[in-house]
């Protein structure tokens, strides 16, 4: 039965490698709605403990496709597309095959395009929440939310969220 519970057996040591369709999420201190969009995502995680992971992740999430620069001219903050790349840790509590876990993670964020008369560089911090699927000990399937923290610009952009639904692979067990 696919529904049954059993031991997810996590382990020191295991890789996990995935890709996921992403949404993202990102509000404009100048705007009266969020910028909305999809794109996609790569993860990286690597068994330090059985309860720890070492994460790495990267996205790119188009938020304005068709931005453009509206009167009046002086709105130069909104970007058409937001590339984000972070490393942290996560905790996981592995206990079944239903695998919840959060983490945190430092980067950069890159927002580029739009009505932004060049790309800028953001220093970012996240906190994530996931819960994964094990279908067997070589495949996962999952969602994730992520809140993104610009902490330079957080007066611009106060709030860049990320959900995902990912597709893993795992070795080394």
């Amino acid at each position: 039965m696919l529904l049954a519970t059993s031991d997810a057996s996590a382990i020191e040591q295991q890789h996990h490698l995935g890709l996921a369709p992403a949404f993202g999420m990102l509000s404009i201190k100048d705007k009266s709605t969020v910028s909305a969009g999809f794109g996609g995502a790569l993860h990286y995680a690597y068994g330090l403990t059985d309860q720890w992971n070492l994460t790495l992740d990267a996205s790119s999430v188009v938020v304005a496709a068709d931005q453009k620069l509206d009167p009046p001219a002086n709105l130069q903050t909104r970007p058409a597309a937001v590339h984000q790349a972070g490393a942290g840790v996560s905790y996981v509590i592995d206990i079944l095959r239903v695998i919840p876990w959060f983490g945190i993670e430092g980067g950069a964020c890159l927002l580029t395009g739009g009505t932004l008369d060049r790309a800028i560089v953001v220093p970012d911090l996240s906190v994530g929440v996931g819960l994964d699927y094990q279908l067997s000990r070589t495949f996962a399937v999952g969602v994730t939310g992520r809140e993104h923290l610009m902490i330079s610009k957080l007066d611009t952009y106060p709030s860049y969220l990320t959900a995902m639904l990912r597709f893993e692979v795992m070795w080394g067990y």
